[in-house]
C-alpha cells in the first residue's frame, strides 16, 4: 500500500474516474463544494447590496421627490392592483442641454445675441457699442425680485408712504406726468420728507422716450446719477408709455433703470419682471385726472346698462413691438357690446406688410364714427 501511495504521486492520474474513494478524495471534494456555495453567497450579497443603494439614491434623486405619484413605490403599488408586469425605468433624457457660456463677453453666445436683438428689434445698423448700450439698459438686473431689489424694512418702519422728488428749477414736464405727480401728492399715501418714504417717485419726465418727440427729456442719466437717494433704483418706480423711435421702438429708455421697478405700457414678456414690474394702459394726455360722475359700480348692475362693455378704436402694428396683441383682437371684436376697430395704415411703408384683413379692417376703421 505504502508503495502504491507513493507511485500514485509521480504517475499520471486517469482520466476516468476510479473505483476506490478514499477519505482523501471525499475530503477534497467537500472543500470544493464549501468554496463553490461561499463564493455564490458572496456574489448574492454583492448584488443585494448594489440594489439597495441604488433604490437609495433613486429615492433621493430630484425629479422622484419632487413627483410623489412617479416614485418606485407608487409604481409597485399601482402595478399590483393592475396585476400587469412591471415597467423597466430607464435613466432620465435630458431635454434643454447646459446652456453654452463660450461666445461674448457677457456670457451669451453668438446664436443667444441674434435671438435677443430679434425680439428686441434692434436695427442691424447699429454699431456694436450702441447696441450693447441698448441691450445692457433693457437686460440689466431683469433678474429683479421684491425680495432682492427692494428694500421693505422702509415699509415696515413708517408704513406706504410715496415720496415724490420735487420740480428742480427750469425743468419741465408733460401735462401727462403732471397728472401722474398731482395724483400722488394728493394722495394719502404722500409724503414730503423722504425719510419716512417707502417708495420714490422722479420728478423727471421719462413718460416719452422716442428721441424724435418733443417731449423727449435728454441727460436723464445725468440726471438721475446725481440724485442723492437714487441709490441704484432701489424702492424707486418708474413712469413710461412710449420707448424707443420709429421704425425699431425698442424697450430702451436711453438710461440704466438700475434696480427701480417699471410701470411701463405695452412692456414685452420678455423683459416684464413678475411681481416687481407694473404694466400701465396706454392713456392719452386728454385723459382726465379725476373721474367725474360716480361709477356704476356703486350701484352694481348685473349687467351693466352700458350699451358698450369694450371699444377700442386705433392704429395696428404689422410688425414690431405691439404687432401680436393688436393683430389678435380681431378674435374678441363682436360687432355689439365689444367693438375693436384697428388701421393698418401706420407708417410710410405699411402696404409692404399688408395682410388679407387690412382691407376690411380699414374700411370699418374709417366708417365707424368715434366712440
Amino acid at each position: 500500500m505504502e508503495t502504491q501511495k507513493c507511485l500514485s504521486l509521480f504517475l499520471p492520474s486517469s482520466p476516468f474516474p476510479t473505483v476506490s474513494s478514499g477519505p482523501p478524495l471525499a475530503h477534497m471534494q467537500a472543500k470544493k463544494r464549501y468554496l463553490l456555495v461561499s463564493f455564490g453567497a458572496c456574489l448574492l450579497l454583492l448584488f443585494y447590496l448594489g440594489g439597495v443603494q441604488f433604490r437609495q439614491l433613486a429615492s433621493k434623486s430630484p425629479s422622484s421627490s419632487s413627483s410623489s405619484s412617479l416614485s418606485p413605490a407608487h409604481l409597485r403599488s399601482d402595478l399590483k392592483d393592475q396585476g400587469s408586469p412591471p415597467i423597466r425605468r430607464r435613466w432620465p433624457v435630458w431635454i434643454s442641454p447646459l446652456r453654452n457660456y463660450v461666445g461674448t463677453e457677457d456670457g451669451r453666445s453668438d446664436e443667444e445675441e441674434e435671438e435677443e436683438d430679434a425680439q428686441l428689434a434692434v436695427n442691424p445698423g447699429l454699431s456694436p457699442r450702441e447696441r450693447r448700450e441698448i441691450k445692457e439698459n433693457v437686460y440689466k438686473n431683469r433678474k429683479c425680485r421684491m425680495e432682492t431689489c427692494f428694500d421693505l424694512s422702509l415699509c415696515q418702519r413708517n408704513g406706504f408712504k410715496v415720496y415724490a422728488y420735487p420740480l428742480q428749477k427750469g425743468e419741465k414736464i408733460s401735462e401727462s406726468y403732471q397728472k401722474i405727480i398731482n395724483i400722488i401728492e394728493d394722495s394719502r399715501y404722500y409724503t414730503s420728507d423722504p425719510r419716512q418714504a417707502c417708495l420714490f417717485v422722479l420728478s423727471i419726465d421719462t413718460l416719452d422716450r422716442d428721441q424724435l418727440s418733443f417731449q423727449y427729456v435728454h441727460n436723464v442719466k445725468t440726471k438721475i446719477q446725481s440724485l442723492p437717494l437714487w441709490n441704484n433704483g432701489r424702492n424707486h418706480l418708474i413712469f413710461n408709455l412710449y420707448s424707443g423711435t420709429w421704425p425699431d421702438y425698442t424697450e430702451d429708455l436711453g438710461f440704466d433703470i438700475g434696480q427701480a421697478m417699471l410701470a411701463k405700457a405695452s412692456i414685452s414678456m420678455d423683459n416684464f419682471r413678475p411681481n416687481f414690474d407694473v404694466s400701465i394702459p396706454l392713456f392719452s394726455k386728454d385723459h382726465p385726472q379725476k373721474g367725474g360722475e360716480r361709477g356704476w359700480l356703486m350701484y352694481n348692475n348685473v349687467p351693466p346698462t352700458r350699451k358698450y362693455l369694450l371699444v377700442f378704436k386705433g392704429k395696428r402694428y404689422l410688425t414690431g413691438i405691439g404687432s401680436e396683441t393688436r393683430n389678435a383682437l380681431y378674435h374678441v371684436h363682436n360687432g355689439e357690446d365689444i367693438i375693436l376697430l384697428t388701421t393698418c395704415k401706420h407708417g410710410k411703408d405699411w402696404e409692404k406688410h399688408k395682410d388679407a384683413r387690412c382691407d376690411k379692417d380699414n374700411e370699418e376703421y374709417e366708417k365707424a364714427a368715434v366712440l
